[in-house]
């Protein structure tokens, strides 16, 4: 019984995988007609809408002015600039270090084919790290959020008019936090590789920078939600634990340093730190995927057998995602959009596509497929899995619907982001107070402020959307929503 079980269930992903590929081709030949350099370029320009602090001459958002000029004073450092994550007003220093860590791949990975929106993906990489440079300056001490949080979700308020407590928290010695310091140390050290013929200088301040924020994280281990679970939790707790960061920052040290000590790191914690524990997770809070298949570029290319073990994990992580596949923590919707469970679907969309094409990429360059049982993934598969969910994003759905604002002839009009909601300091130059924006966030009206490039959460696994402020986890752009999609964007611009 148990083999006549097995036997229809291969049957069922052989016939399964064979309609895919069928739709697959016909996609490929009818073509999406989508203008990805165009959602390429706007995807970039979300961030400049994302910043905090000064804008500079060059800001092309121009709904947004200045805001939280005073950040860091409480403490007495200067900790204006860098993103504010999502829809709020408030600097989340895990989610933001993970964003420029993927900005950084996207260029380093991705950067040959975006043209003339290379500069303002280097510049949104750099906006991010001058800000971890400023909150890593003291040494064993990393400030990992500006805001608080309650008080700031409790409004809604411009960033302009922000009136809210700026309450700074860290980690240090006696407070740790590994996951928010291993991801910091990772962000730098991709960040250094994005500038190390583009400016030399910066590149090895934030490549020092980053070996002595891993130093830190190394030495006093423990999870940041521990240290300071009344600040970050439940917005971002860190709930799959401090071990992967650790990896992946050492990862990203090997990539960027190339010093051996990084490299034995990796080798001799591969099981300590569970490196192959939940291989198609990855996002802001779990690493794992995204390791496996950093690493197994060196497996490919020929030059790293002790990794081995590595390119087997990424191996099973694209056998999990494959469609037909059942796997408990990746199902499809309907209209073929990869779903996890928790809120801001599309966070998983983007990272997990990322992650299929750089891959394929690997994968590609090494002439390998990757073998799932009876069926084989390869590289023209990976991509085109990949492909499917970016022109599912752009419009490509049920609904026939960009979930990026700007793009296409409809998209989410009634996003939940404060900036983009209430009139901009030019139309409404008196200030909003905190329960004074609550009739524009309940409002019907459409966003006055198109965010031009914001991601929202997306639809549910119905493939259902509520074009509504309040229904944030559908209706909320974040950083680390579009920080893998510029590299995916990237790609697709110059191999439509």
């Amino acid at each position: 019984m148990a083999r006549k079980s097995l036997t229809t269930s291969l049957r069922n992903l052989r016939v399964t995988t064979f309609l895919f590929l069928v739709l697959l081709s016909l996609h490929a030949v009818i073509g999406s007609g989508h203008d990805y350099h165009d959602a390429l370029r706007k995807s970039i320009l979300f961030f400049e809408g994302q910043r905090s602090g000064k804008l500079p001459p060059d800001q092309r958002v121009r709904w947004r002015r200045d805001s939280a000029l005073h950040d860091g004073s409480t403490v007495g450092r200067d900790l204006t600039g860098g993103y504010y994550d999502a829809g709020d007003n408030i600097k989340f220093g895990f989610p933001m270090a993970f964003t420029t860590t993927l900005l950084s791949w996207s260029i380093i990975d991705f950067g040959r084919n975006m043209g003339p929106e290379l500069k303002n993906a280097v510049k949104a990489v750099k906006w991010a790290a001058d800000y971890l440079l400023k909150v890593t300056a003291v040494p064993d001490v990393v400030y990992v959020q500006v805001g608080d949080a309650y008080s700031d979700h409790n409004c809604w308020e411009r960033p302009e008019d922000m009136d809210t407590l700026r309450s700074v928290y860290k980690i240090d010695g006696s407070h740790p936090g590994s996951d928010v310091a291993g991801e910091t140390a990772a962000a730098l050290a991709a960040a250094s590789i994005v500038f190390r013929s583009r400016d030399p200088a910066y590149s090895r301040l934030l490549l020092n920078r980053a070996v002595r924020v891993f130093d830190f994280a190394d030495r006093h281990r423990g999870a940041y939600s521990s240290s300071l679970r009344s600040a970050v939790c439940p917005f971002y707790c860190d709930v799959n634990g401090y071990q992967d960061e650790l990896l992946w920052g050492a990862v990203w040290l090997h990539k960027a340093s190339r010093r051996r000590r990084y490299r034995e790191y990796v080798v001799k914690n591969e099981v300590i730190l569970h490196a192959g524990d939940t291989i198609n997770e990855f996002g802001w809070d779990n690493k794992h995927a995204g390791i496996n298949v950093l690493i197994s570029k060196e497996v490919l290319m020929g030059r790293a057998e002790y990794f081995e073990s590595f390119k087997q994990n990424a191996d099973d992580f694209i056998c999990s995602i494959l469609p037909g596949i059942s796997h408990p923590q990746v199902q499809y919707s309907p209209g073929g959009l990869i779903f996890k469970a928790g809120g801001s679907n599309m966070q998983h969309v983007t990272s997990l596509s990322f992650l299929l094409l750089a891959y394929s990429s690997y994968l590609s360059h090494a002439n390998k497929v990757v073998p799932c049982g009876e069926t084989t993934a390869s590289p023209a598969l990976l991509k085109h899995l990949a492909k499917r969910q970016v022109d599912y994003i752009l419009g490509d759905n049920p609904l026939g619907m960009s979930y990026m604002v700007g793009y296409g002839p409809r998209y989410p009009l009634r996003i939940h982001h404060r900036g983009s909601s209430l009139p901009s300091v030019q139309a409404h130059p008196a200030r909003i107070r905190c329960k004074e924006g609550s009739r524009y966030f309940l409002s019907p009206n459409p966003n006055p402020n198109v965010h031009v490039g914001a991601v929202v959460g997306g639809p549910n696994i119905t493939d259902a959307f509520p074009d509504s402020r309040p229904f944030f986890q559908e209706s909320e752009p974040t950083t680390y929503i579009n920080a893998p999609l510029v590299g995916l964007l990237a790609y697709f611009s110059a191999h439509p």
